[in-house]
């Protein structure tokens, strides 16, 4: 049995490319110019996430998401980041969603722990002793280094961080010994530790051969304030191209495909405001349809940075009161979003045919239906990340603390 998955597996491999998919399974690749959008996602319900630790689980979570479509026998797995003081690492089972007409999360499935929390990232230390929020993202993905059972690709980095530090590895799927390699930078841009180590996914296979070979890995990230552009980057990038793997602190080499301008530059993503958040992404792709989505919080109306009840910084200097709660920036009303991007423009962008900033949004799913969490108007952080099971064809969406303090994971099935 095993000679002959192993056997499977190098056939279908070499037919691919080594492309970052199931080992097992070969989908039909997009061809440019037909597009998925909105209506080719079809809601399919959602499911709750399991208990554990403190500080180590599920709770508070929502920064990190990835599919193993061969994992949990054949069934599919996922694996997550758990609490945002920790960002530990745990594999689920994917139970058949459920939607709930009330919008409870009682009358939802729960998925079953495969493999408990562990820590992958390769960090010095316990990585509870900073209490600053992290960020980052995960990839599952069988790579062109000879490890038939895949890799598990992260990034990662402290939310505040200013300093230039490497923020990309792989680990292995056994989270009792990942044998962490690690960690890199990808590329040399500026504010690169704070522009590529959030979301994280795979690049559909044809496309990536056609436009960025040998680069299979898309990363990126948004950060509040526009302080790495006024919308979401994006960089292609393959690690095993350096090394198996490469040295800690190899730079690794990348090509831009959405980059937007700094302050005031005019070359901001349409409807741009500097209390967006995007926190999750994937490279949609069914047969001769594609599309590069972002999930995320958009800012509407007024933004501004201060207090939520629209107090700004300014005004209320040198002594703001703590009554005021949380400082950051803030906007007058939400909304949860699926913005989707056409990959004809990022591959002119990889071509140097357009410019980074020239990409603009063809679509806009709301969201707001299948939410479970009702809040303010203006509450941020709706969403967390996003994976796409390319194999099947499912989309999964974390949404941020609809559970008491977990997220439940939504799902789209792309018809």
């Amino acid at each position: 049995m095993l000679y002959s998955r192993r056997k499977a597996i190098g056939t279908c491999m070499k037919l691919l490319g080594a492309a970052c998919l199931s080992p097992i399974i070969r989908p039909r690749p997009a061809a440019a110019g037909q597009l998925l959008g909105p209506k080719d996602l079809v809601y399919q319900g959602a499911f709750r996430l399991p208990d554990g630790p403190d500080e180590i689980a599920w709770q508070w979570s929502g920064g990190g998401l990835t599919v193993n479509p061969a994992g949990n026998h054949g069934a599919g797995s996922l694996f997550g980041f758990g609490h945002a003081w920790n960002y530990y690492v745990s594999e689920v089972s994917i139970p058949a969603p459920v939607i709930s007409k009330r919008k409870k999360p009682q009358d939802l499935p729960t998925a079953r722990t495969i493999q408990k929390f562990a820590d992958i990232s390769g960090r010095p230390g316990r990585p509870g002793q900073s209490y600053d929020l992290k960020v980052g993202g995960l990839e599952y993905c069988v790579t062109p280094v000879g490890d038939e059972a895949g890799k598990l690709h992260f990034a990662w980095g402290i939310h505040s961080d200013y300093h230039r530090v490497p923020t990309h590895g792989w680990a292995d799927t056994n989270l009792a010994a990942p044998r962490t390699a690690g960690l890199w930078h990808v590329g040399n841009h500026f504010n690169s530790h704070i522009s590529t180590n959030d979301y994280l996914f795979t690049i559909d296979p044809a496309w990536a051969a056609a436009h960025t070979p040998g680069m299979l890995l898309a990363t990126g990230r948004y950060r509040e304030g526009g302080l790495v552009g006024e919308g979401p980057t994006l960089y292609a990038y393959g690690p095993w191209n350096q090394g198996n793997p490469p040295r800690p602190g190899t730079v690794i080499q990348d090509v831009t495909l959405l980059r937007y301008g700094e302050f005031g530059s005019g070359k901001s993503m349409n409807g741009y405001r500097h209390s967006d958040e995007w926190s999750g992404g994937a490279w949609l792709s069914q047969g001769s349809r594609a599309a590069v989505v972002f999930v995320g919080t958009k800012a509407l109306g007024k933004a501004w940075y201060g207090y939520r009840d629209g107090t700004t910084h300014e005004s209320c200097q040198p002594n703001c009161p703590d009554s005021l709660g949380p400082r950051g920036w803030w906007a007058s009303s939400t909304q949860a979003q699926i913005i989707f991007f056409n990959p004809r423009d990022l591959a002119a962008v990889a071509a140097g045919r357009k410019a980074p900033h020239e990409p603009q949004p063809f679509a806009v799913l709301d969201l707001t239906p299948y939410l479970f969490r009702q809040g303010a108007a203006n509450d941020l952080s709706r969403l967390g990340a996003a994976a796409f099971d390319r194999v099947r064809s499912v989309l999964y969406v974390m949404e941020r603390r609809a559970d008491d303090d977990k997220p439940v994971i939504h799902v789209w099935r792309i018809t």
